[in-house]
C-alpha cells in the first residue's frame, strides 16, 4: 500500500473521530507531509516505538496504540494460558495523553483475555519494571518517551524478567503488526467493564511502599547522613514529571532534612512549560534548580527526567558555581564510591561486576582494576544491561552490583532491570553526605578520582537528521563507513577497526580479521593510535546519529585538546 492509498485508507476509516479527520483533511495538499505521516508503520523495537504525537500511521496516537498493543497480545497469547494469568503490568507518565494511551493498552489486552494491573497514577519507569518482576507478570509497558520534547510520546515494552523486550519477541510484535490491520483487527474491552470482572487490576500505594523498601534496603552507611543532615541541603527537581512524589519520600526516608524542591517544577504538565526540554543532560534545564540553589547555599542539585529514570547532577565548583556532571563523571564517582562504602560494610560480592557499555568512559575499567573488580561491557541500553547481569549471576560467573552507561542511566540492586533515578537519586545524595562529612564536595571527590585513577574525558555529538531523508541518509552514512573504513582520525591513525554488526575487528593493512563477542548491532568503532575510541551508531529512538569519542591522557588539558580535535573531524561524518 502507497502513503497515499494508507492516507485515504485513515481518512475513510469510521475508527477516526471528526477532530482527527479534520486533522487529515487539512493536510491534503501536502504531499510531503502526507508521506511523512503515512509511508511506514513506526518502527517496533526492542526499545519499543517513539514518535510524535498527531494523527496517521508512523505518529503516536491512539490507534497505533491499540494496533501495536493487539500486536503484543497476540506474542503473549503464543505463550500459553499461564502468560494469559500472568498478565502484564501497564505503566504511564506525566506526558500529554500518557493516561489515555495507558488506558487503551489495558482494555486491549482484557479484551484478549490477558490480565493487567495498571498503575492507577503515573509512577516512574523503574517501577514499572519492579511490578513486573514483583507481581509476577509476562510483560510489561511503560507509554513514556522518557527526556524528549512534548510533542513525543513513546511506548515501552518489557519481559518478564522487567527489563526491555528481548530482540526475538520486538521482532515477533513487529511482524504481528505487519500482518494485521491498524483498524479491523482490534479487540478491545470497555474499561469500567475489565475493571468490575477483575480483568484490569489497580495498582498504588501498595506498591510503592514495596518498591521503596527495596530501594531504602540498599542504603549503604545512614550514619554519615545522619551526622550531616541538620546541614546539609540539596535542590531537587522532578521536571515536571513522575520523580515528584517517590524522591523526596526516599530522601527524607534516607534521613536527608534539607531537600528544596524546586516548585516551579513539582507541577505536573506534559507540556515542560519551564524547559526547552526535559532533560536532565541539559546544563539549561537546571536554570530554575540553581538559582534555588544559591539562595539557599545548597551543596548539591539532582534532577530526574519525566519518567524518573535517568539522573542529572550538579555540584558546586572551586569557584562556588554550580556544573553539571557527566553522565559518566557521575557513574564514575558512584561506583568509587560504593566500592568503598562496600568494602567499609563488609558487604562486597565475591566475584562483584561492574557492567557498563561501549560507549561508556575508559575509566570504569581503570577504578575496577584498581579496586581489583570485575567489568563487563554490552551495547548501549539497559535491557542488554540487564541480560548480562542475569547471564554472569544465573551462571555463577559473578554477582553485578552496579550497571551504568554513559547517557545517565545508573542500575543498582535485584529488584529492577532497567535504569533507576530513584535508587540511583538516593545513593548519590548518600555519597555527597559522607564526602561532606570529609568536608568535600562531589567535585572535590571527582579530582580525587582524577588524580587516583588518571585523567579521562568524553564527547558525544548528535548529528541530526529528521525525516524520511535522514533516515535515508543514516543508513547510508552507516553503510559507507562499511564499505570504506576509516584508517585515520583527525590524523591520528586507527589501530583497529570494529564493526559491531558483523562482530568483527579488523587491523588496518593487514587484513587480519578477529571475531568479538559483541555482534549485530549497527555499530562501527575505531580504536586510534593514541589510546582514545571513536564510536558511531544511529540513535535507536531519535532520528539521529551519535558519535562518541572517548580519551584519556596526561592531564585535563590533553584529554580536552584530543575531544576538540575529534570533535571538529566529526562534522566530516556528515558529508561522507
Amino acid at each position: 500500500m502507497s502513503f497515499m492509498e494508507a492516507y485515504q485508507a485513515w481518512l475513510n476509516s469510521d475508527a477516526l473521530s471528526a477532530e482527527e479527520r479534520a486533522e487529515l483533511k487539512g493536510i491534503g495538499n501536502d504531499p510531503k507531509e502526507i508521506e511523512s505521516r503515512f509511508f511506514d508503520q513506526l518502527s517496533f523495537g526492542t526499545a519499543g516505538l517513539r514518535g510524535t504525537m498527531c494523527t496517521g500511521l508512523h505518529q503516536m496516537n491512539i490507534h497505533v496504540i491499540r494496533h501495536t498493543t493487539q500486536a503484543f497480545a497476540e506474542v503473549v497469547k503464543a505463550e500459553g494460558s499461564a502468560a494469559c494469568e500472568q498478565g502484564v503490568a501497564i505503566c504511564f507518565d506525566c506526558r500529554n495523553r500518557s493516561d489515555t494511551f495507558a488506558k487503551e493498552a489495558a482494555c486491549v489486552m482484557a479484551a484478549n483475555g490477558i490480565r493487567v494491573r495498571l498503575f492507577s497514577g503515573m509512577r516512574p519507569t523503574p517501577e514499572l519494571s519492579f511490578a513486573v518482576r514483583k507481581y509476577g507478570c509476562k510483560a510489561g509497558i511503560n507509554v513514556t518517551a522518557s527526556h524528549n520534547p512534548k510533542e513525543y510520546n513513546g511506548y515501552k515494552v518489557y519481559w518478564e524478567d522487567g527489563a526491555q523486550l528481548p530482540p526475538k519477541h520486538a521482532a515477533a510484535i513487529a511482524a504481528k503488526m505487519k500482518e494485521l490491520g491498524v483498524f479491523d483487527s482490534i479487540q478491545r474491552m470497555d474499561y469500567d467493564a475489565a475493571i468490575s470482572v477483575g480483568m484490569i487490576t489497580l495498582l498504588g500505594k501498595e506498591t510503592d511502599e514495596a518498591f521503596l523498601s527495596e530501594v531504602m534496603g540498599l542504603v549503604n552507611d545512614p550514619a554519615c547522613v545522619a551526622r550531616v543532615a541538620d546541614h546539609f541541603s540539596l535542590v531537587y527537581t522532578p521536571f515536571h514529571g513522575t520523580g515528584y512524589q517517590l524522591i523526596p519520600e526516599a530522601l527524607k526516608r534516607l534521613g536527608m532534612k534539607h531537600v528544596l524542591c524546586v516548585p516551579e517544577q513539582m507541577v505536573v504538565d506534559g507540556n515542560f512549560p519551564t524547559v526547552q526540554s526535559p532533560n536532565p543532560e541539559n546544563a539549561e534545564s537546571f536554570t530554575l534548580a540553581v538559582a534555588l540553589a544559591k539562595a539557599n547555599g545548597c551543596d548539591l542539585i539532582v534532577g530526574s527526567d519525566p519518567d524518573a529514570d535517568r539522573v542529572g547532577v550538579m555540584v558546586r565548583n572551586a569557584s562556588g558555581n554550580y556544573e553539571v556532571l557527566s553522565g559518566n563523571q557521575t557513574g564514575v564517582l558512584l561506583l568509587d564510591y560504593l566500592i568503598g562504602a562496600k568494602k567499609r560494610a563488609n558487604t562486597m560480592p565475591e566475584n562483584a561486576y561492574a557492567n557498563t557499555t561501549i560507549v561508556t568512559t575508559q575509566m570504569i575499567d581503570k577504578v575496577c582494576a584498581v579496586n581489583k573488580i570485575n567489568t563487563a561491557r554490552t551495547f548501549t541500553g539497559f535491557k542488554f544491561l540487564a541480560e548480562k547481569k542475569d547471564t554472569l549471576e544465573k551462571s555463577g560467573m559473578g554477582k553485578v552490583f552496579f550497571s551504568f552507561e554513559e547517557s545517565f542511566g545508573y542500575m543498582l540492586g535485584d529488584y529492577v532491570r532497567d535504569k533507576d533515578a530513584v535508587t540511583a537519586i538516593v545513593l548519590i545524595v548518600e555519597m555527597a553526605a559522607w564526602y561532606a562529612d570529609q568536608g568535600k564536595t562531589l567535585y572535590d571527590a571527582l579530582q580525587n578520582c582524577y588524580a587516583k585513577y588518571g585523567y579521562y574525558s568524553e564527547a558525544t555529538i548528535n548529528l541530526v537528521m529528521p525525516g524520511l531523508d535522514g533516515m535515508t541518509r543514516m543508513a547510508s552514512i552507516m553503510q559507507k563507513l562499511r564499505e570504506s573504513p576509516l584508517t585515520e582520525v583527525a590524523g591520528t591513525p586507527v589501530i583497529l577497526q570494529k564493526d559491531y554488526l558483523a562482530g568483527t575487528a579488523t587491523v588496518p593493512g593487514t587484513g587480519k580479521v578477529k571475531p568479538m563477542e559483541l555482534k549485530d548491532s549497527n555499530v562501527v568503532a575505531y580504536d586510534l593510535s593514541d589510546g582514545s575510541t571513536f564510536l558511531i551508531r544511529p540513535s535507536g529512538t531519535e532520528p539521529k546519529i551519535k558519535l562518541y569519542i572517548l580519551t584519556n591522557g596526561a592531564d585535563q588539558a590533553d584529554c580536552d585538546a584530543k575531544i576538540k580535535k575529534y570533535s571538529a573531524f566529526a562534522d566530516t561524518i556528515q558529508t561522507l
